[in-house]
């Protein structure tokens, strides 16, 4: 009996309208990264496990997806962790082909052995994997520039637009595989890059039609927001609960913070910066109030209105640029500035992009002092707000602009040479595979939304006056073959 087949939850198949739609999206972003000098690399689907463990948090190390060794994944657990005795059971299980009752006979063995019940899950895991499906594109992007110091000019500005992958639960805008656009700039501190990538959301939301709000920190805020609680060996905790308000609400961030040890004082401080309203000069002044025995959140404050009088000297921006003191993002790289970019109109009030400063990432493959800001867009929440409030143009999904059809295989013979001439011009044609009712060559170029037919028969070639129909409004004309080069054009 034949299997259903079925794809593993979180992940999708894309028919050619959604492609099309998707495509859109790519190349609309591309164009504002390539107008701003940014260039394209691309980097490996997989990493090494030492490159992306440790990068993301706790909650981020849980969620990456491990791949399992290839060939006998077995052979370093039976070298260092069992006995010859649990060998030999393993050996029975990789290579006995055994039945299900012996093997269950064998299982039952190996879980009465010691050292094999005794083995921690961690070391069983890090024995059989050290290859990992990449999390992001920021940390591979580290990686590629230590590895490629003395092939490359800094600053190195660069994008990439491929698809990464996180062992979350599914759900509405969710995905175990989905894309990310990147750009990314390292090799400067100067805060004239953090206000450029405002400006790149700005243009590239304004190009899709999407309204956004983008939000922007600073997480040495944050870090003094501990500083000022004397609590600064709990930063990461609060920046992880600060980074679930959305979800969680104020109480719930404050329990979370109460379990993990935090104080009502010291609570009541972080709530504080939450209250704090008014436009971004009078944020900013509010917050280095409360920061003035913070050395390194008023460096956070100064570094915001610096970003801010650049962006000022540069042009309004078409979206909002919003100061929010509860931005987290809950990523350990984030050093300086932080954004989060949120659609204003949709249901779905996911972020549809998010970045920021990394000033020790790249220290980790051992390139000291190269700082760097990055931003990603997420395409597959930025398509599903696009198709919620019918944002995608017509053009989006421009497949076949016009199919020939004909009555005989003499008509077909004078159709291919048309068909390619049509093709030479740039544009796409298909011709009918074979002379069916003419009634069933239509039905196919309305199933495939095709808007224009050629119809070719006798009277057709004799005068070279084609039979043109649009179908959508059902009008038919007749014209030349360059007629209908220049109308499709």
């Amino acid at each position: 009996m034949a299997v259903k087949p079925t794809i593993p939850s979180g992940t999708r198949d894309f028919s050619p309208e959604e492609v099309y739609k998707r495509q859109f999206i790519f190349n609309t972003i591309r164009s504002v990264f390539e107008k701003y000098g940014y260039a394209p690399i691309e980097t490996p689907t997989m990493e090494n496990l030492s490159t992306l463990e440790g990068k993301y948090g706790e909650e981020g190390d849980r969620l990456l997806f491990r791949i399992l060794d290839s060939g006998d994944f077995f052979k370093s657990i039976r070298d260092q962790y069992l006995s010859g005795s649990s060998q030999n059971l393993i050996n029975q299980l990789t290579y006995g082909n055994l039945g299900a009752d012996d093997t269950q006979q064998v299982v039952s063995q190996l879980q009465g052995i010691q050292s094999f019940r005794e083995m921690a899950l961690s070391d069983l895991i890090q024995a059989v994997s050290e290859k990992g499906l990449r999390y992001d594109l920021t940390v591979p992007f580290a990686r590629y520039v230590v590895m490629h110091q003395n092939e490359i000019t800094f600053p190195f500005k660069r994008y990439q637009i491929q698809p990464v992958f996180r062992a979350d639960r599914p759900q509405k805008g969710r995905y175990r595989e989905f894309f990310q656009c990147d750009a990314d700039v390292v090799g400067s501190d100067s805060l004239l890059y953090d206000a450029e990538f405002a400006q790149i959301y700005d243009e590239a939301f304004a190009k899709l039609n999407v309204e956004v709000e983008i939000k922007i920190n600073n997480r040495k805020i944050l870090q003094g927001i501990a500083e000022v609680c004397n609590a600064s060996e709990k930063f990461m905790d609060i920046t992880i609960a600060i980074d679930k308000l959305d979800k969680i609400g104020l109480q719930g961030v404050r329990q979370e913070l109460t379990n993990r040890g935090m104080s009502e004082s010291q609570l009541q401080l972080i709530e504080k910066f939450f209250s704090i309203s008014g436009n971004a000069e009078t944020k900013i002044s509010q917050a280095l109030q409360l920061l003035s025995n913070s050395e390194t959140g008023t460096k956070g404050c100064e570094e915001l209105k610096a970003m801010l009088d650049f962006l000022q000297l540069s042009g309004n921006l078409k979206n909002d640029l919003i100061i929010d003191f509860t931005l987290a993002r809950g990523l350990n790289y984030y050093t300086g500035v932080i954004y989060e970019v949120v659609a204003k109109s949709a249901s779905l009030k996911s972020s549809v992009g998010g970045g920021g400063r990394y000033d020790d990432l790249t220290g980790v493959f051992g390139l000291k002092g190269v700082s760097g800001v990055g931003i990603s867009f997420g395409a597959d929440r930025i398509y599903d707000v696009m198709e919620e409030m019918k944002l995608f143009p017509a053009t989006a999904s421009k497949g076949t602009q016009v199919l020939f059809c004909y009555f005989d295989e003499v008509s077909q013979k004078y159709c291919l040479s048309l068909v390619k001439k049509v093709r030479d011009e740039g544009i796409a044609a298909e011709i009918y595979p074979s002379a069916e009712k003419m009634k069933k060559q239509l039905k196919y170029a309305n199933d495939k939304k095709i808007p224009f037919v050629v119809v070719v028969g006798d009277n057709e070639m004799k005068s070279g006056k084609l039979a043109f129909k649009d179908m959508e409004s059902g009008e038919q004309m007749e014209k030349t073959i360059d007629e209908i080069i220049q109308q499709l054009k």
